[in-house]
């Protein structure tokens, strides 16, 4: 049963997300309406109609990229703090295949690290669905922006490359993995994401069947890898207004820190 602030948060916020994806186009066939979401699409309550550049500038600092993260207080009900990693993640994603792209990926969507260990200061935040238990988990972290434009082309090239193959697992058990484009509103300098599902079976015979979003922007000198993912629903729209709203506020961050130099 949906909670009554949840449908209140949904309500609130109807207008806004369906102006954002049919202006986007952010949209993932048969993908189920969220129930909820509370985010604002910005911390000014404004949303960007094009493409805003951001600009080059010295790196956040460290204090300025946690400030620059998206926690439980935007998104609301049911999100709150992780209680830890979810046993998917070794379950699942620690997976093996023979192909060197599709590996490549299995290990970024494990380690979560597309661009490889940042090249400065850092900021991660990770928050668990209360309803469908999926588990978010969003980072602001400094890195080359050669080298994250290189990673987003990449990715960009996978629905192609990786578009369904098998992989086993550590524990012995083999996954048919899908992976899928994933449309982001058109916010910071580069963007791409990305939705791989997987599904199995346990070693008890129990079907799983796993869905990922992985999402990554680039702000000048700063890129967000934000990753959704659940064995239950996993709402695409969450995915992309997070990524919405981390990108803005982050823009307006990287503004701030230019003006006191």
């Amino acid at each position: 049963m949906t909670h009554p602030a949840a449908t209140r948060a949904l309500l609130a916020s109807a207008l806004s997300v369906t102006a954002l994806l049919a202006t986007a186009g952010c949209s993932v066939d048969g993908e189920p309406r969220p129930r909820w979401f509370s985010a604002s699409p910005s911390a000014s309550g404004a949303s960007p109609a094009v493409e805003q550049p951001s600009g080059s500038g010295a790196a956040l600092t460290e204090a300025q990229a946690r400030a620059a993260l998206v926690t439980e207080a935007d998104l609301g009900e049911p999100w709150r703090p992780s209680g830890g990693a979810r046993t998917w993640r070794d379950g699942l994603l620690k997976a093996t295949t023979d192909d060197q792209d599709c590996q490549r990926l299995l290990d970024i969507l494990y380690t979560e690290e597309p661009f490889g260990t940042p090249k400065g200061p850092q900021a991660t935040s990770a928050l668990d669905d209360g309803d469908t238990d999926a588990q978010l988990r969003y980072r602001v972290a400094a890195h080359p922006p050669a080298d994250v434009d290189r990673t987003l082309d990449w990715m960009k090239s996978l629905p192609g490359r990786c578009g369904t193959f098998t992989a086993a697992t550590s524990r012995g058990g083999v996954q048919r993995v899908e992976v899928r484009g994933l449309p982001l509103p058109p916010v910071g300098d580069a963007r791409q994401a990305l939705r791989v599902m997987l599904a199995g079976e346990t070693e008890e015979g129990e079907l799983t069947y796993l869905t990922m979003d992985l999402a990554t922007v680039r702000v000048g000198e700063e890129a967000i890898t934000l990753t959704n993912a659940g064995l239950d629903e996993v709402y695409a729209e969450v995915t992309q207004q997070t990524a919405q709203l981390g990108t803005q506020r982050l823009t307006e961050i990287r503004k701030q820190g230019r003006a006191q130099i």
